[in-house]
């Protein structure tokens, strides 16, 4: 997904969209581990998109924290 993709969601959304991410990255791990992974460019794909949402919501964060 891509960061304009991302923007698009609530926060509500993008933390809900973090755990899944989160989660898909440990059975991704797992599978490397097991030597069951189809496309190892997967984790590198998942850990980028989490950090895509971290940096958003941290964005939101401190644009509401000027906002008050």
């Amino acid at each position: 997904m891509k960061a304009a993709q991302f923007r698009e969601l609530s926060t509500q959304e993008l933390e809900k969209k973090l755990l899944d991410l989160k989660q898909e990255l440990f059975n991704l791990r797992f599978q490397h581990a097991i030597n069951q992974l189809d496309n190892p460019q997967r984790l590198s794909a998942v850990k980028k998109d989490i950090a895509r949402v971290k940096t958003i919501l941290r964005e939101e964060e401190l644009k509401n924290d000027q906002t008050v």
